[in-house]
């Protein structure tokens, strides 16, 4: 519902010199639900767990035929700027950005 995990990512990685992120969510919902534009606006994708791609693929399956999408396999037990939290998505999203931009 983009309250936590999503915004706790783009929150941390907002900053980086190198990348620019958005937080989204998938559910009608969500805070900020997650639109074409941002589908198309994105090289790369990560969602916290599988039904999320799922959900991506089946309402924006043109789009994501060619995208780069990540599962982090991030389950919805933390609040915002948790910092085991924190610590997750930095383990699972740095290796992401890293081979993505050379860094």
């Amino acid at each position: 519902m983009n309250r936590w995990r999503s915004p706790t990512a783009e929150q941390i990685y907002k900053n980086h010199s190198r990348i620019n992120v958005r937080s989204a969510g998938t559910s009608r919902k969500a805070k900020r639900t997650i639109s074409y534009s941002d589908i198309k606006w994105a090289d790369v994708i990560c969602v916290m767990e599988s039904k999320h791609r799922s959900k991506l693929k089946a309402d924006f399956r043109d789009l994501m035929n060619h995208k780069k999408i990540y599962v982090l396999d991030i389950e919805d037990n933390y609040k915002y700027m948790d910092l085991e939290l924190i610590e997750l998505l930095s383990q699972t999203i740095d290796p992401i950005i890293e081979s993505s931009t050379g860094l």
